[in-house]
């Protein structure tokens, strides 16, 4: 058996933060740790593995059911993953969505930006804001 880690050790190991593991552990997302008889956390390199596939699965910005789901379907590597390739689609539909969005907000600062105005009262911003149009 390895060494058990602490939550410290842990947190460096994955990098994911203290508060998140144990935000983790209180969802469900990370099991509860075994505890010396002082009371102190220990966790294995299973744990490790799990937590770095939370922090990856949250930086492509899957929410925490999604990952729920996603740990679920790993821990059984017999089944089909027709729902994770769903999952995948569905993201990919809400990102590009999201990437118009911004998109759309880039061309309308763009539109405002660069104010030659030395006065709030002319700000194009402001006027934008306030769909004032007295500066055009």
């Amino acid at each position: 058996m390895d060494k058990p880690l602490t939550i410290g050790a842990l947190s460096r190991e994955s990098g994911v933060n203290l508060e998140t593991i144990r935000f983790y552990e209180r969802s469900g997302l990370l099991p509860e740790p075994q505890r010396s008889s002082a009371g102190y956390r220990h966790y294995q390199a299973m744990d490790v593995r799990r937590l770095r596939f939370i922090r990856r699965g949250r930086e492509l910005g899957f929410s925490l059911e999604e990952i729920r789901s996603l740990l679920d379907l790993a821990a059984r590597p017999e089944s089909p993953c027709a729902s994770a390739d769903q999952m995948v689609r569905e993201h990919l539909e809400t990102i590009a969505a999201r990437i118009r969005d911004l998109q759309s907000m880039q061309a309308e600062l763009n539109k405002i930006a660069g104010c030659q105005s030395g006065h709030a009262e002319h700000c194009r911003l402001l006027e934008a804001l306030d769909s004032r149009d007295c500066c055009a």
